[in-house]
């Protein structure tokens, strides 16, 4: 390549922390380009007489960082037929996109890119705040930072906290995870003769006077448990510290099987949440099935079977699998092209597995006796085993129904139980015809019997009287009057 342009860093402080090699490349001559003159070495690089142009009016032309970074980077390509030095603050490798997009384009466009080193602002931030990297650390851009990236048990530093807006971005992301009050630590010009340090609660940060490209923010990571609960982590550190050797007798003593009706319970109580539309029941409701997933998860770590990165990693991979119109090239334009997709690359894994002897196989055998009624019509409605209409259906009721008064003359209680759930089993594909849910029309006839059996006793209450000395047809009366009052 005839091409070239050269990447050097400017450091983080003054002229005497610049690197000699960094210096001697700035003195021996080339077009310089600086992607910002806001750099406390600059001045002196002019004392020393050397000249320089800078990307400084391109920050005034956009709104957005990105749009920024592509015209320096596209500007720099397509000088390079000149000998070039593009210099950056920091170290070329460090925080800087603009040398990234150099990196990444430059030899498609016959471009060698070359760094030539430098001090990274790492080096003066670290000794500013006191603090040894080699605990554990993250270095996140403060322009594009988003919550999922942030591990609170690590020091933190946030480069690129240009001014009150992304500030405020950064807060408003971190009071996320960390409470408002927490103390942060602004770190300006980090190892120059203008090097600014102040400790703030976080809720102050995009409060600040001084706010410039020579900014960074340092997060101290939390230490306690208490201020870590939006964690993951902590949820499954909790969990083996619970089933671990000097954990709760009870958890330890949990297997798959035993917790299996904790598992259906509380998915009934998450139901009964959204049903009332209750929110702050649902969070309580939702931790409580997740705590399921996490015992049954921990206890097949403790077997060696398996562990909730397992878990994780399979159901992000079939949702990947599954959706291949969001992480694909597949087109659906409608929730029931979706649906359609979804049941088609659900059949094609289904009959990949040839150790299914039925097509009913696929139905969890731990659904409750309702819901699986229901998969197994519609499994086998798919293969055209089905009534097509609700009438048809209804009829099959009335017969099942006649059966089943039949049963109750002969006084036979097993056939009476096989009678009944014929009768069920009927009623069921009923709903399921006339796109009813039988355990959501269940559930409303629950609720409802719940209010009007609550105003019952209500009324027996008021009366003084116990419910036991009321004959059947006064509680029904009560019954009336719940219907009339709409509950």
């Amino acid at each position: 390549m005839n091409k070239e342009i050269l990447v050097i860093g400017l450091g983080s402080g003054d002229l005497n922390q610049l690197p000699y090699g960094v210096y001697k490349l700035l003195k021996q001559g080339g077009r310089l380009f600086l992607r910002t003159k806001e750099h406390p070495v600059v001045e002196e690089l002019l004392r020393k007489d050397i000249h320089y142009e800078s990307f400084d009016h391109v920050y005034e032309k956009h709104d957005q960082f990105e749009a920024v970074y592509e015209e320096i980077t596209e500007t720099l390509l397509n000088m390079a037929a000149e000998d070039i030095i593009y210099a950056v603050p920091g170290h070329p490798m460090v925080a800087e996109r603009t040398v990234q997009l150099l990196l990444e384009r430059g030899s498609t466009r016959g471009v060698e890119v070359k760094i030539g080193g430098g001090q990274s602002f790492l080096d003066s931030l670290f000794a500013a705040v006191k603090v040894d990297p080699v605990e554990g650390f993250q270095l996140l851009d403060g322009t594009i930072l988003q919550k999922e990236q942030i591990r609170i048990d690590q020091h933190l530093i946030i480069a690129q906290v240009y001014d009150a807006f992304v500030a405020s971005d950064v807060k408003l992301t971190l009071m996320e995870k960390y409470p408002d009050d927490y103390e942060v630590v602004i770190v300006t010009a980090a190892g120059s003769t203008l090097e600014q340090i102040k400790k703030i609660p976080l809720y102050e940060l995009d409060r600040q006077i001084k706010l410039d490209n020579l900014t960074s923010l340092y997060v101290p990571p939390i230490s306690t448990r208490e201020l870590a609960y939006k964690e993951f982590s902590t949820l499954r550190e909790i969990i083996a510290e619970l089933r671990g050797p000097d954990g709760c007798p009870w958890d330890k003593e949990q297997t798959h099987e035993s917790l299996k009706k904790y598992l259906i319970e509380e998915a009934y109580e998450l139901l009964d949440a959204i049903d009332r539309d209750d929110i702050d029941n649902m969070i309580e409701e939702l931790g409580d099935v997740l705590l399921q997933i996490m015992l049954h998860a921990q206890i097949g770590e403790d077997e060696g079977m398996f562990s909730i990165e397992d878990v994780i990693e399979a159901i992000s991979e079939k949702m990947v699998r599954r959706h291949p119109h969001v992480f694909g090239d597949v087109q659906a334009e409608s929730s029931e092209q979706v649906v359609a997709n979804w049941a088609e690359i659900k059949a094609k894994e289904k009959n990949a597995e040839t150790s299914k002897k039925s097509l009913l196989d696929g139905t969890s055998k731990g659904l409750p006796a309702l819901l699986r009624s229901f998969d197994y019509q519609k499994l086998a409605a798919k293969v055209g085993f089905d009534w097509g209409a609700p009438e048809g259906a209804w009829e099959k009721v009335k017969e099942e129904m006649q059966e089943f008064e039949d049963e109750l003359t002969n006084g036979n209680k097993q056939e009476q139980l096989f009678e009944l759930g014929d009768l069920l089993f009927a009623l069921v594909n009923v709903a399921r015809l006339l796109d009813i849910h039988p355990e959501e029309a269940l559930q409303t006839s629950n609720e409802k019997f719940f209010r009007r059996f609550s105003f019952i006793e209500s009324k027996v209450r008021e009366s003084g009287k116990p419910i036991e000395k009321y004959t059947l047809e006064e509680l029904d009366q009560f019954w009336n009057d719940a219907k009339k009052a709409g509950l």
